[in-house]
């Protein structure tokens, strides 16, 4: 997806919310929002729209801390850089992986 996309998304997604939702920073409803869509996942793993929901949620969150749509895209890209070159052990169970240090 080119960058560009990305901004129109985010850019999309942050008018909606503003719209709906007002602003400030909304950082313990959009936790709470986030922890009960998690829930709907655990019910629902083959549901694409629950996945969806945190992703935006998780977009709504970054820019309401004062991230630009830059600079989401580039700490997804950056993060996806790091977490590839880390160490990760075999999954053993279907609890958390956690990097080597």
């Amino acid at each position: 997806m080119s960058e560009l996309i990305m901004t129109n998304l985010i850019e999309r997604q942050r008018d909606w919310s503003l719209e709906t939702f007002g602003p400030g920073r909304a950082t313990d409803r959009i936790c709470a929002h986030i922890r009960e869509e998690l829930i709907e996942i655990t019910s629902t793993p083959d549901d694409l729209d629950e996945w969806v929901d945190v992703m935006l949620l998780a977009m709504d969150g970054a820019w309401r801390s004062g991230h630009t749509p830059g600079e989401i895209i580039r700490a997804l890209h950056r993060k996806q850089s790091v977490n590839s070159s880390r160490q990760w052990p075999e999954p053993t169970s279907d609890q958390p992986c956690h990097h080597a240090v």
